[in-house]
Protein backbone atom coordinates (compact mmCIF):
# COMPACT_ATOMS: atom_id res chain seq x y z
CA UNK A 1 0.00 0.00 0.00
CA UNK A 2 1.09 3.57 -0.60
CA UNK A 3 2.54 5.56 2.27
CA UNK A 4 0.09 8.21 3.38
CA UNK A 5 0.53 11.95 3.43
CA UNK A 6 0.77 11.53 7.18
CA UNK A 7 4.35 10.25 6.72
CA UNK A 8 4.13 7.57 9.35
CA UNK A 9 7.60 6.36 8.39
CA UNK A 10 9.09 9.60 9.75
CA UNK A 11 7.37 9.42 13.15
CA UNK A 12 8.88 7.92 16.30
CA UNK A 13 5.37 6.64 17.12
CA UNK A 14 6.63 3.33 15.72
CA UNK A 15 10.07 3.39 17.36
CA UNK A 16 11.22 1.90 20.66
CA UNK A 17 10.83 3.76 23.95
CA UNK A 18 11.85 2.91 27.52
CA UNK A 19 9.11 2.50 30.11
CA UNK A 20 10.91 1.84 33.35
CA UNK A 21 12.86 -1.40 32.87
CA UNK A 22 10.85 -2.31 29.76
CA UNK A 23 11.75 -1.46 26.18
CA UNK A 24 8.52 -0.99 24.25
CA UNK A 25 8.78 -1.63 20.47
CA UNK A 26 6.49 1.33 19.75
CA UNK A 27 4.56 4.08 21.53
CA UNK A 28 1.13 2.62 20.74
CA UNK A 29 -0.69 1.39 23.86
CA UNK A 30 -3.70 -0.89 23.92
CA UNK A 31 -6.09 0.88 26.29
CA UNK A 32 -8.00 -1.04 28.98
CA UNK A 33 -11.22 -2.30 27.38
CA UNK A 34 -14.06 -3.88 29.35
CA UNK A 35 -15.37 -6.76 27.26
CA UNK A 36 -17.45 -8.70 29.87
CA UNK A 37 -16.28 -12.15 28.86
CA UNK A 38 -14.99 -13.62 32.13
CA UNK A 39 -15.99 -17.04 33.49
CA UNK A 40 -18.42 -17.98 36.26
CA UNK A 41 -15.88 -17.16 38.98
CA UNK A 42 -14.85 -13.93 37.25
CA UNK A 43 -11.76 -15.68 35.90
CA UNK A 44 -10.20 -15.29 32.44
CA UNK A 45 -9.85 -18.37 30.27
CA UNK A 46 -8.25 -19.59 27.03
CA UNK A 47 -10.47 -17.35 24.88
CA UNK A 48 -9.29 -14.27 26.78
CA UNK A 49 -5.68 -15.41 26.42
CA UNK A 50 -6.14 -15.72 22.66
CA UNK A 51 -7.69 -12.23 22.46
CA UNK A 52 -4.81 -10.53 24.23
CA UNK A 53 -2.13 -12.52 22.41
CA UNK A 54 -3.61 -11.45 19.06
CA UNK A 55 -2.89 -7.83 20.08
CA UNK A 56 0.60 -8.37 21.47
CA UNK A 57 2.28 -6.11 18.90
CA UNK A 58 1.07 -3.10 20.91
CA UNK A 59 3.93 -1.38 22.68
CA UNK A 60 2.10 -2.22 25.90
CA UNK A 61 -1.25 -3.83 26.66
CA UNK A 62 -3.18 -2.56 29.66
CA UNK A 63 -5.63 -5.21 30.75
CA UNK A 64 -9.34 -4.60 30.96
CA UNK A 65 -10.33 -3.12 34.31
CA UNK A 66 -10.01 -5.93 36.85
CA UNK A 67 -11.74 -5.82 40.22
CA UNK A 68 -9.56 -6.17 43.31
CA UNK A 69 -12.33 -7.86 45.35
CA UNK A 70 -15.97 -8.85 44.97
CA UNK A 71 -16.79 -5.59 46.75
CA UNK A 72 -14.97 -3.80 43.91
CA UNK A 73 -17.16 -5.36 41.20
CA UNK A 74 -19.61 -3.20 39.29
CA UNK A 75 -20.45 -5.01 36.04
CA UNK A 76 -21.51 -8.54 35.18
CA UNK A 77 -18.93 -10.89 33.65
CA UNK A 78 -15.88 -8.72 34.39
CA UNK A 79 -12.69 -10.41 35.64
CA UNK A 80 -11.21 -10.19 39.10
CA UNK A 81 -7.67 -10.58 40.37
CA UNK A 82 -8.03 -11.69 43.96
CA UNK A 83 -8.63 -15.48 43.90
CA UNK A 84 -6.42 -18.43 42.97
CA UNK A 85 -8.71 -19.28 40.03
CA UNK A 86 -8.41 -15.74 38.71
CA UNK A 87 -4.63 -15.73 39.09
CA UNK A 88 -4.45 -18.99 37.13
CA UNK A 89 -6.68 -17.54 34.42
CA UNK A 90 -4.60 -14.38 34.13
CA UNK A 91 -1.44 -16.49 33.96
CA UNK A 92 -2.85 -18.05 30.78
CA UNK A 93 -3.19 -14.50 29.43
CA UNK A 94 0.27 -13.24 30.40
CA UNK A 95 2.01 -16.38 29.15
CA UNK A 96 0.20 -16.11 25.81
CA UNK A 97 1.13 -12.43 25.47
CA UNK A 98 4.75 -13.07 26.45
CA UNK A 99 4.97 -15.96 23.96
CA UNK A 100 4.19 -13.37 21.28
CA UNK A 101 6.90 -11.08 22.76
CA UNK A 102 4.28 -8.68 24.16
CA UNK A 103 4.09 -6.78 27.45
CA UNK A 104 1.01 -6.44 29.66
CA UNK A 105 0.06 -4.48 32.81
CA UNK A 106 -2.93 -5.31 35.01
CA UNK A 107 -5.36 -2.47 35.66
CA UNK A 108 -6.54 -2.64 39.29
CA UNK A 109 -10.12 -1.48 39.82
CA UNK A 110 -12.59 -0.82 42.61
CA UNK A 111 -15.86 0.63 41.31
CA UNK A 112 -17.12 2.01 44.63
CA UNK A 113 -20.72 3.17 44.25
CA UNK A 114 -20.98 2.21 40.55
CA UNK A 115 -22.39 -1.20 41.40
CA UNK A 116 -25.54 -2.93 42.65
CA UNK A 117 -26.37 -5.29 45.55
CA UNK A 118 -26.81 -8.09 42.97
CA UNK A 119 -23.06 -7.85 42.29
CA UNK A 120 -21.94 -7.41 45.89
CA UNK A 121 -21.05 -10.06 48.51
CA UNK A 122 -24.20 -11.19 50.34
CA UNK A 123 -26.29 -8.59 48.49
CA UNK A 124 -24.73 -5.74 50.46
CA UNK A 125 -24.85 -2.10 49.44
CA UNK A 126 -21.95 -0.80 47.34
CA UNK A 127 -19.48 1.40 49.23
CA UNK A 128 -18.43 4.99 48.50
CA UNK A 129 -16.81 7.97 50.21
CA UNK A 130 -20.28 9.40 50.85
CA UNK A 131 -23.82 8.05 50.65
CA UNK A 132 -24.73 9.79 47.38
CA UNK A 133 -26.71 7.89 44.74
CA UNK A 134 -25.32 8.11 41.20
CA UNK A 135 -27.52 8.62 38.18
CA UNK A 136 -27.60 5.69 35.79
CA UNK A 137 -27.98 1.93 35.59
CA UNK A 138 -25.90 -1.02 36.75
CA UNK A 139 -25.22 -3.93 34.39
CA UNK A 140 -26.10 -7.10 36.34
CA UNK A 141 -26.34 -10.73 35.23
CA UNK A 142 -30.12 -10.29 34.92
CA UNK A 143 -29.99 -7.02 33.02
CA UNK A 144 -29.74 -3.32 33.75
CA UNK A 145 -30.96 -2.07 37.13
CA UNK A 146 -30.97 1.46 38.61
CA UNK A 147 -28.04 2.37 40.84
CA UNK A 148 -28.79 2.44 44.56
CA UNK A 149 -27.67 4.81 47.30
CA UNK A 150 -24.29 3.45 48.46
CA UNK A 151 -23.04 3.09 52.01
CA UNK A 152 -20.39 5.58 53.13
CA UNK A 153 -17.18 3.85 54.17
CA UNK A 154 -16.31 4.19 57.83
CA UNK A 155 -12.89 5.60 58.63
CA UNK A 156 -11.77 2.30 60.15
CA UNK A 157 -12.67 0.49 56.89
CA UNK A 158 -10.24 2.47 54.73
CA UNK A 159 -7.19 0.31 55.60
CA UNK A 160 -9.09 -2.73 54.33
CA UNK A 161 -9.65 -1.00 50.97
CA UNK A 162 -5.90 -0.33 50.72
CA UNK A 163 -5.22 -3.95 51.71
CA UNK A 164 -7.44 -5.11 48.82
CA UNK A 165 -5.24 -3.18 46.39
CA UNK A 166 -2.08 -4.68 47.90
CA UNK A 167 -3.54 -8.20 47.68
CA UNK A 168 -4.53 -7.64 44.04
CA UNK A 169 -1.06 -6.24 43.27
CA UNK A 170 0.44 -9.43 44.71
CA UNK A 171 -1.97 -11.52 42.66
CA UNK A 172 -0.94 -9.60 39.51
CA UNK A 173 2.70 -10.45 40.24
CA UNK A 174 1.83 -14.12 40.76
CA UNK A 175 -0.09 -14.07 37.46
CA UNK A 176 2.99 -12.94 35.54
CA UNK A 177 2.06 -9.36 34.63
CA UNK A 178 4.84 -6.90 33.79
CA UNK A 179 3.39 -4.16 36.00
CA UNK A 180 0.15 -2.61 37.23
CA UNK A 181 -2.00 0.43 36.58
CA UNK A 182 -4.13 1.94 39.35
CA UNK A 183 -7.52 2.98 37.94
CA UNK A 184 -8.24 6.43 39.39
CA UNK A 185 -10.65 7.65 36.70
CA UNK A 186 -14.18 7.31 35.30
CA UNK A 187 -16.08 7.93 38.50
CA UNK A 188 -14.92 4.78 40.28
CA UNK A 189 -13.89 4.58 43.93
CA UNK A 190 -10.59 6.47 43.90
CA UNK A 191 -12.08 9.11 41.60
CA UNK A 192 -15.09 9.37 43.93
CA UNK A 193 -12.73 10.26 46.77
CA UNK A 194 -10.82 12.77 44.61
CA UNK A 195 -13.79 14.82 43.42
CA UNK A 196 -15.88 17.12 45.56
CA UNK A 197 -19.21 16.19 43.93
CA UNK A 198 -18.97 12.70 45.40
CA UNK A 199 -16.81 13.25 48.48
CA UNK A 200 -18.60 15.06 51.30
CA UNK A 201 -16.59 13.52 54.14
CA UNK A 202 -15.51 15.44 57.25
CA UNK A 203 -12.57 13.27 58.27
CA UNK A 204 -8.99 13.00 56.97
CA UNK A 205 -10.28 11.66 53.62
CA UNK A 206 -12.61 14.58 52.84
CA UNK A 207 -12.79 18.35 52.57
CA UNK A 208 -9.45 19.72 51.39
CA UNK A 209 -7.75 18.61 48.17
CA UNK A 210 -4.99 17.07 50.29
CA UNK A 211 -7.54 14.95 52.14
CA UNK A 212 -9.50 13.93 49.05
CA UNK A 213 -6.29 12.80 47.31
CA UNK A 214 -5.12 10.87 50.36
CA UNK A 215 -6.63 7.48 49.45
CA UNK A 216 -5.24 7.41 45.91
CA UNK A 217 -1.78 8.35 47.15
CA UNK A 218 -1.90 5.84 49.99
CA UNK A 219 -2.92 3.10 47.55
CA UNK A 220 -0.01 3.91 45.22
CA UNK A 221 2.41 4.04 48.13
CA UNK A 222 1.12 0.70 49.46
CA UNK A 223 1.40 -1.21 46.17
CA UNK A 224 5.00 0.01 45.86
CA UNK A 225 5.79 -2.58 48.52
CA UNK A 226 4.86 -5.17 45.87
CA UNK A 227 5.93 -3.50 42.62
CA UNK A 228 8.73 -0.97 42.12
CA UNK A 229 7.50 2.47 41.06
CA UNK A 230 8.92 2.00 37.56
CA UNK A 231 6.34 -0.75 36.99
CA UNK A 232 3.34 1.27 38.22
CA UNK A 233 1.08 3.65 36.28
CA UNK A 234 -1.93 5.71 37.37
CA UNK A 235 -4.97 6.52 35.26
CA UNK A 236 -6.84 9.81 35.78
CA UNK A 237 -9.82 11.44 34.03
CA UNK A 238 -9.75 15.00 35.38
CA UNK A 239 -12.53 16.51 33.23
CA UNK A 240 -14.60 13.40 32.48
CA UNK A 241 -18.10 13.23 33.93
CA UNK A 242 -18.34 9.45 33.47
CA UNK A 243 -20.54 7.80 36.08
CA UNK A 244 -21.99 11.07 37.34
CA UNK A 245 -18.73 12.56 38.62
CA UNK A 246 -17.43 16.15 38.71
CA UNK A 247 -15.10 18.51 40.56
CA UNK A 248 -15.53 22.23 41.17
CA UNK A 249 -11.85 22.98 40.44
CA UNK A 250 -10.28 20.16 38.41
CA UNK A 251 -7.09 22.04 37.48
CA UNK A 252 -6.32 22.74 41.11
CA UNK A 253 -7.28 19.24 42.26
CA UNK A 254 -5.35 17.32 39.65
CA UNK A 255 -2.29 19.58 39.69
CA UNK A 256 -1.94 18.65 43.34
CA UNK A 257 -2.41 14.95 42.54
CA UNK A 258 0.27 15.01 39.84
CA UNK A 259 2.71 16.88 42.11
CA UNK A 260 2.27 14.22 44.78
CA UNK A 261 2.58 11.34 42.29
CA UNK A 262 5.98 12.76 41.36
CA UNK A 263 7.19 12.08 44.90
CA UNK A 264 6.10 8.46 44.50
CA UNK A 265 8.25 8.01 41.36
CA UNK A 266 5.77 6.05 39.28
CA UNK A 267 6.42 5.12 35.67
CA UNK A 268 3.60 6.82 33.81
CA UNK A 269 0.53 9.03 34.07
CA UNK A 270 -2.40 7.90 31.91
CA UNK A 271 -4.88 10.73 31.23
CA UNK A 272 -8.32 10.59 29.60
CA UNK A 273 -8.39 13.85 27.67
CA UNK A 274 -12.02 15.01 27.65
CA UNK A 275 -15.11 12.89 28.18
CA UNK A 276 -14.50 9.16 28.53
CA UNK A 277 -15.27 7.63 25.15
CA UNK A 278 -16.75 10.96 24.06
CA UNK A 279 -15.67 14.38 22.76
CA UNK A 280 -12.19 15.71 23.43
CA UNK A 281 -13.65 19.01 24.65
CA UNK A 282 -11.47 20.52 27.38
CA UNK A 283 -12.71 23.31 29.69
CA UNK A 284 -10.91 26.62 29.01
CA UNK A 285 -9.44 26.71 32.51
CA UNK A 286 -7.91 23.23 32.26
CA UNK A 287 -4.68 22.15 30.54
CA UNK A 288 -3.46 18.62 29.98
CA UNK A 289 -0.26 20.10 28.54
CA UNK A 290 0.41 21.65 31.95
CA UNK A 291 -0.10 18.30 33.69
CA UNK A 292 2.18 16.65 31.14
CA UNK A 293 4.93 19.19 31.83
CA UNK A 294 4.49 18.82 35.58
CA UNK A 295 4.77 15.04 35.60
CA UNK A 296 8.29 13.62 35.78
CA UNK A 297 7.52 10.22 34.23
CA UNK A 298 6.04 9.31 30.86
CA UNK A 299 2.72 10.87 29.90
CA UNK A 300 0.17 8.55 28.24
CA UNK A 301 -2.62 10.27 26.30
CA UNK A 302 -6.03 8.68 25.74
CA UNK A 303 -9.42 9.46 24.20
CA UNK A 304 -10.44 9.44 20.57
CA UNK A 305 -6.94 9.15 19.14
CA UNK A 306 -6.62 8.19 15.50
CA UNK A 307 -3.43 8.05 13.44
CA UNK A 308 -3.43 11.74 12.55
CA UNK A 309 -3.97 12.87 16.15
CA UNK A 310 -1.30 10.47 17.39
CA UNK A 311 1.29 11.65 14.86
CA UNK A 312 0.54 15.28 15.73
CA UNK A 313 0.86 14.54 19.46
CA UNK A 314 4.34 13.15 18.85
CA UNK A 315 5.34 15.99 16.48
CA UNK A 316 4.33 18.53 19.13
CA UNK A 317 5.64 16.35 21.98
CA UNK A 318 2.26 16.55 23.71
CA UNK A 319 2.49 12.91 24.84
CA UNK A 320 5.07 10.15 25.17
CA UNK A 321 2.65 7.26 24.65
CA UNK A 322 -0.68 7.12 22.83
CA UNK A 323 -3.59 4.88 23.83
CA UNK A 324 -5.90 3.34 21.27
CA UNK A 325 -9.02 1.61 22.56
CA UNK A 326 -11.93 0.78 20.30
CA UNK A 327 -9.71 0.48 17.22
CA UNK A 328 -7.93 -2.47 18.87
CA UNK A 329 -11.24 -4.35 19.17
CA UNK A 330 -11.64 -4.96 15.44
CA UNK A 331 -7.97 -4.64 14.42
CA UNK A 332 -5.74 -7.07 16.30
CA UNK A 333 -2.82 -5.95 14.10
CA UNK A 334 -3.57 -2.26 14.66
CA UNK A 335 0.09 -1.24 14.91
CA UNK A 336 0.85 -2.63 11.46
CA UNK A 337 -2.29 -1.12 9.95
CA UNK A 338 -1.46 2.32 11.37
CA UNK A 339 2.12 2.11 10.18
CA UNK A 340 1.04 1.64 6.56
CA UNK A 341 -2.15 3.69 6.95
CA UNK A 342 -4.28 0.71 5.96
CA UNK A 343 -8.05 0.43 6.13
CA UNK A 344 -9.38 -0.12 9.66
CA UNK A 345 -12.27 -2.35 10.65
CA UNK A 346 -15.00 -0.90 12.87
CA UNK A 347 -16.56 -3.09 15.56
CA UNK A 348 -20.34 -2.78 16.00
CA UNK A 349 -21.29 -1.83 19.54
CA UNK A 350 -23.39 -4.95 20.02
CA UNK A 351 -20.16 -7.00 19.97
CA UNK A 352 -18.29 -4.94 22.57
CA UNK A 353 -19.66 -6.61 25.69
CA UNK A 354 -20.51 -10.17 26.62
CA UNK A 355 -21.23 -13.17 24.36
CA UNK A 356 -18.40 -15.39 23.13
CA UNK A 357 -15.69 -15.45 20.51
CA UNK A 358 -17.76 -13.66 17.86
CA UNK A 359 -16.68 -10.04 17.72
CA UNK A 360 -13.87 -10.86 20.13
CA UNK A 361 -11.25 -13.22 18.72
CA UNK A 362 -12.55 -13.63 15.16
CA UNK A 363 -11.35 -10.32 13.71
CA UNK A 364 -8.85 -11.00 10.89
CA UNK A 365 -5.44 -9.40 10.48
CA UNK A 366 -4.67 -7.56 7.26
CA UNK A 367 -2.75 -10.56 5.95
CA UNK A 368 -5.66 -12.88 6.75
CA UNK A 369 -8.04 -10.55 4.93
CA UNK A 370 -5.85 -10.76 1.83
Amino acid sequence: MKQSKLETNKSDLFETVKLGPLTLPNRIIMAPLTRSRAGKKDEPGPMNAEYYAQRATAGLIISEATQISQQGKGYAFTPGIYSDEQVAGWRLVTESVHAKKGRIFAQLWHVGRISHPDLQPNGQLPVAPSAIKPEGMAFTETGFKPFVTPRALKLEEIPEIIAQYVHAANCAKRAGFDGIEIHGANGYLLDQFLRDKTNKRHDIYGGSIENRARLLLEVVDAVKKVWSGDRIGVRLGPVSSANDIADSSPMKTFSYVVEQLNYLNISYLHCIEGETGGPRTIPPDFSFHTLRKMFRGLYMANNGYDLELALEARRQNFADLICFGRLFIANPDLVHRLQINAKLNQAPKDSWYGAGAHGYTDWPTLEEEK
